[in-house]
């Protein structure tokens, strides 16, 4: 039945037959309309696809366009460097790769990247995390966005990395867009140097809509307070660049409901603004524990806000439950606030709470080192 669907040059390009090392299906140099089944007969067969995942990818695409020889597309991928597994991952989540041209679209524009020193699983990364590089423009949108972020950046290498932290750099918006930005900071007396360091810590800020761009800059600074001369100035422009602003206003309900004023929040902002970028729920668990179960005031918590930005789970209630031990054996120890407890590194907290109690306390370590990030 599936054969008798199709007809004339299509019969020939889509017969079966078995070769070593080449694909069972065979394919004309023209491009034909396919039958709906075929992707994912295909994906099956040429990249071990399960029946599942062959039909959900095949799903992605929005028609059954013409195709070529998708082995030819595979077959470059392999020759570029990505392995079996890289190819499937690929083609998974972006399916309309096996539909391009591999001497007008794929190849120019992987060493379009490749040039910058992307190569292996950097080069699967930054595609799989965003095809739509495929169906940019290389002469007017890819080139001219890497020479813009080389402007910035100063080197291949650091565009680069901006490119392997954010790929949609290279999809998203234009280098129009990004020389926009950069001029907003430098009007704000920012330095190449710091912008360069603010683009490669959060890449995906440099692409917002400049009026958005702005406005952020302003609320840093009028709404928050925060002087542009100020270190936590970029930090809490990121952090407000990171969530809705209903969002926002969400997390500072939840202080004000523990009581705290509008000058705590400016003030924790101002010292630390990632404690406005944690979840809605840790937010909430962290005020329970320092503020209800042990008393702690706003004002302490906002003049000292890294208390709040470390993990419970993993830094706090540990370290917490060392000095319970500790304190219900009776065993002397450092008399320290928890603030300072909670501030020192880890191999210092053992080396200062944990190493000198192992003869009366031989399990301490091991517990320990089972709760903690290393």
């Amino acid at each position: 039945m599936y054969l008798r669907l199709i007809t004339g040059k299509a019969v020939q390009a889509l017969s079966r037959i078995l070769c070593n090392g080449r694909s069972q299906y065979f394919y004309s140099t023209t491009s034909t309309r396919i039958p709906a089944n075929f992707l994912v007969k295909y994906l099956i067969h040429s990249l071990g696809f399960s029946k599942k995942e062959a039909t959900f990818t095949s799903s992605k695409l929005t028609s059954q366009k013409t195709l070529k020889d998708p082995d030819l597309v595979l077959n470059f991928l392999k020759q570029t460097g990505f392995d079996k597994t890289d190819i499937k991952i690929l083609v998974s989540r972006a399916p309309t790769l096996l539909y391009r041209d591999v001497s007008k679209t794929l190849k120019p524009k992987l060493q379009c990247l490749m040039d910058l020193g992307l190569s292996g699983s950097d080069l699967v990364n930054v595609i799989a995390k965003d095809s739509n590089i495929f169906m940019r423009s290389l002469d007017t949108h890819l080139r001219p966005t890497i020479d813009c972020l080389r402007r910035i950046l100063g080197s291949d290498e650091d565009v680069a990395k901006a490119i392997k932290r954010a790929p949609w750099l290279l999809s998203f918006g234009t280098h129009h867009i990004m020389e926009t930005n950069v001029l907003f900071l430098r009007n704000y007396g920012f330095s190449n140097v710091i912008v360069k360091k603010f683009v490669l810590r959060s890449p995906g800020c440099i692409n917002l809509k400049p009026e958005w761009f702005k406005d952020l800059l302003y609320r840093v600074e009028k709404d928050f307070r925060v002087l542009p001369d100020s270190p936590s100035f970029l930090r809490g422009f990121h952090v407000l660049a990171s969530q809705k602003k209903s969002m926002l206003e969400r997390k500072i309900g939840i202080f004000k409901s523990f009581g705290w004023s509008d000058d705590d929040i400016l003030e924790m902002f101002r010292k630390l603004p990632y404690c406005i970028a944690k979840s809605d729920v840790r937010i909430q668990k962290s005020l329970n524990l320092y503020m209800k179960e042990l008393g702690f005031e706003p004002a302490y918590l906002a003049s000292h806000p890294a208390i709040l930005a470390y993990s419970l789970e993993k830094r706090v209630a540990p370290r917490m439950q060392v000095l319970k031990i500790l304190d219900e054996k009776k065993l002397e120890r450092r008399k320290w606030t928890l603030y300072r407890v909670l501030m020192i590194t880890e191999s210092k907290f053992i080396e200062y709470f944990v190493l000198p109690y192992k003869d009366q306390i031989p399990y301490l370590y091991e517990s320990h080192k089972k709760t903690v990030t290393p």
